[in-house]
């Protein structure tokens, strides 16, 4: 028999924000700043934030690549929760929306940890390769433009040491809303069946957010 949940989403969210969730000061204006802009809604939302934390220090990661900065609320996020030591290399593209995030990296005294490169993503995931840093990072966020998923996913499995961890934002973009039924050519579904038949990995996909993909490097 199926399994068939009774909660709603809706209901959920609300309760895991309000029981679970605890910002700092400085992530909460730079959510709300962002919030603002007008492509406010690519910013992660406060669970997904908590849930990258854990996830770094569960790890135990102490290097960490992100795929896609935005404004830089992950990244803070990211950063705080890695040790002193630690390093957050963030791939994007736009000095101006990253810009914005970077006043408050200093605030919160993370700044020190991330190594920002205004560049394709691909082109700073392929230097790194080339300056033979494959296999040296622990852990990998990938929340850009989806089409080079497939390609982003590779270089970090690369980069990543075994036993690393990738997480992949906005799996379940193909979901449609009004139905539990879904879009099977999309290549956002192609990428999820791939990557469960992909013997190099263990992976899951958790509801958080817009749908998180796991991924753990063998």
């Amino acid at each position: 028999m199926a399994f068939k949940s009774n909660l709603k989403s809706e209901l959920i969210a609300s309760y895991i924000n309000q029981v679970m969730i605890q910002e700092s000061e400085l992530q909460k204006q730079l959510r709300e700043e962002t919030a603002n802009l007008p492509n406010g809604g690519m910013q992660v939302s406060p669970d997904q934030g908590a849930f990258l934390a854990l996830l770094i220090k569960m790890t135990g990661s102490r290097r960490a690549i992100e795929v896609g900065t935005f404004t830089g609320y992950s990244a803070m996020t990211v950063a705080t929760a890695l040790p002193l030591d630690g390093k957050l290399i963030c791939c994007d593209v736009s000095d101006e929306w990253t810009s914005i995030g970077k006043p408050y990296w200093k605030k919160a005294n993370v700044d020190h940890k991330i190594d920002l490169r205004i560049a394709p993503a691909l082109e700073t995931l392929d230097q790194l390769i080339e300056q033979g840093q494959a296999g040296q990072f622990d852990f990998a966020f990938i929340d850009a433009d989806k089409p080079p998923y497939p390609d982003y996913f590779e270089r970090c499995y690369t980069l990543l040491k075994h036993g690393g961890v990738i997480v992949m934002d906005n799996i379940l973009m193909h979901i449609k809303d009004d139905a539990t039924e879904f879009d099977e050519s999309h290549f956002m579904h192609q990428l999820n069946i791939n990557l469960r038949d992909d013997d190099r990995v263990d992976a899951m996909i958790v509801g958080v957010g817009g749908g998180m993909l796991l991924a753990w490097k063998k």
